[in-house]
Parts: structure tokens; C-alpha cells; sequence
């Protein structure tokens, strides 16, 4: 599957301490760990003056593949894409 894009939905996340990258994620009463980090993309100078630069993080977790995007200027994290996980096998015809 592809991953789905959201209308950016707020969400609290826990970082390393050393190396900033995300350990869990925070939304609707459910605390998911961060599995790994499969990408990251510095925007320092893809957005207006106004938006500002952010940090996009594709994270795997044991519920779904998410999009996390830390917006500096605003300090906020919001996830902008999802992938449902499949771990089951499709059932044979």
C-alpha cells in the first residue's frame, strides 16, 4: 500500500535526548513506540518566511507507517500521512 495523506492532525511526540529523533507518538489517548526511522527530510528552504523550515519523519510503529512533520517556528508536531499495517496474509481463493 501507499502511503495516505491526512489533513495534518496534532500530535505529541518523545524524542532522544541525543539525536532528536523520534521514540514515541502521542494521539488520541494511545501511545505508540517508534519501531525506527526509515527517512528524514530537512525543508529549511523549500517554505515561505511565514510557514517557516520543518523536519519530516517517516516513522514505523506497530500499528501503521506514519508521516511526522516537526514545524520549528511553531514548535509543534503534526502527522500528515499514514499506511495502515498488514501483517496478516491475504486469504488464499
Amino acid at each position: 500500500m501507499a502511503m495516505i495523506r491526512v489533513s495534518p492532525l496534532e500530535v505529541q511526540v518523545r524524542c532522544d535526548w541525543f539525536d532528536g529523533r523520534p521514540r514515541t507518538v502521542r494521539f488520541a489517548n494511545e501511545t505508540l513506540p517508534v519501531l525506527s526511522v526509515t527517512r528524514v527530510r530537512r525543508e529549511a528552504a523549500a517554505y515561505p518566511v511565514a510557514v517557516g523550515p520543518r523536519t519530516c519523519f517517516e516513522v514505523e510503529t506497530p500499528a501503521a507507517r506514519l508521516a511526522l512533520v516537526y514545524r520549528h517556528r511553531e514548535r509543534r508536531w503534526l502527522i500528515e500521512g499514514l499506511e495502515p499495517r498488514r501483517d496478516s496474509l491475504p486469504a488464499a481463493a
